[in-house]
């Protein structure tokens, strides 16, 4: 079932069907806050999180002058909310010491250099905003660790073209379904494209949520979804860009659990009879049964039988050999018939 190539994060192979690599989205949820974004980390690593992720950008990096100049309360904000050099690298060895991978969306080549040679990330995480940003997503490339992709806001080909330049020189990569509006409507959340992701470029496929709740998450790990990227706070009322659509303590807690047993619910393509269901077969099935009294010597008719369980005697699908035989014996009104009970 599954064909695709599989990607390392770290040492642990993310593939489709694989039980989900779980991403605690930070980004500005820490509201610019040192001790709130170490708290988020260490709540992220109680609710079973596999990686604690932040965003790079800062107001020189994200917005042109324009945008500002119509917008005081926005710039204000990205002065406040974001994280330098200095702080993501304090950030990283609070994730090593709390033993949770650290992960960043880069903003620039700058900050994939600095993320990749300074702080050596497990993976680099692309944000959909630059799914088209083909000098970037060459450079990400280049320096040969696993990518993870979002593919939100992008049309088929874009996220094709984007597949080919990273594949040319990096062949790890996980492409992440998304849906880039905050929130989504249920009816563009689309998660069939989970499998058409994976069945068109052979890839290991995820899913980036920013629905309220975790509903879709879960949705998509019954799809087989190897990566799940929520945003993650500590509390959903707090002001701030992302905190309405992220999940709780609780909520993250409730999608780290509920996708380990949903993924381990999934089994195995090939049908399988396990020794469990034989023996509930046997319980719950239908048997031949005799609907009247059955006199030796009489031949069985077939409105002379009628079944009921067990289904420890004569199958149903076998009562086209049983009907003309003559019974060996009398057989009482409601009793089960056995081969032993006819002739051969």
């Amino acid at each position: 079932m599954n064909k695709t190539k599989t990607a390392l994060i770290g040492d642990r192979e993310i593939n489709n069907f694989c039980k989900p690599y779980i991403i605690a989205e930070i980004g500005a949820n820490h509201n610019g806050s040192m001790k709130l974004a170490k708290k988020l980390i260490r709540q992220a690593k109680k609710a079973g999180a596999d990686s604690a992720k932040f965003q790079s950008w800062s107001k020189k990096n994200l917005f042109s002058k324009s945008i500002y100049e119509k917008n005081k309360t926005l710039e204000k904000q990205l002065d406040e909310w974001s994280l330098d050099y200095t702080q993501l690298t304090e950030l990283k060895k609070t994730c090593e010491k709390e033993k949770i991978d650290f992960s960043c969306t880069p903003i620039s080549k700058q900050d994939v250099d600095f993320f990749v040679d300074k702080l050596n990330v497990k993976f680099i995480k692309i944000a959909s905003m630059d799914l088209n940003n083909i000098p970037f997503l060459e450079h990400v490339a280049s320096k040969n660790k696993p990518i993870i992709l979002s593919t939100g806001l992008g049309s088929y080909d874009e996220i094709k073209e984007a597949v080919n330049v990273i594949t040319k020189r990096n062949s790890s990569l996980i492409l992440l379904h998304c849906v880039s509006i905050y929130p989504p409507k249920i009816n563009h959340i689309n998660l069939n494209n989970i499998d058409m992701l994976r069945e068109k470029f052979e890839l290991p496929v995820g899913f980036s949520d920013h629905f309220p709740d975790e509903t879709f998450s879960l949705a998509a790990v019954a799809k087989g979804a190897c990566v799940i990227e929520r945003h993650f706070t500590l509390d959903k009322k707090m002001d701030g860009w992302d905190h309405s659509i992220s999940s709780d303590l609780e909520g993250m807690k409730n999608l780290v659990r509920k996708s380990k047993l949903i993924n381990r619910s999934l089994g195995s393509y090939n049908r399988i009879v396990y020794e469990d269901d034989k023996k509930q077969r046997e319980l719950m099935r239908r048997s031949v049964v005799a609907a009247r009294n059955i006199k030796k010597g009489e031949s069985i008719r077939r409105k002379d039988l009628t079944f009921k369980r067990p289904g420890t005697g004569i199958p149903l699908d076998k009562i086209d050999s049983l009907i003309g035989k003559k019974s060996n014996k009398d057989i009482i009104k409601g009793s089960l018939i056995e081969w032993a009970d006819v002739q051969k």
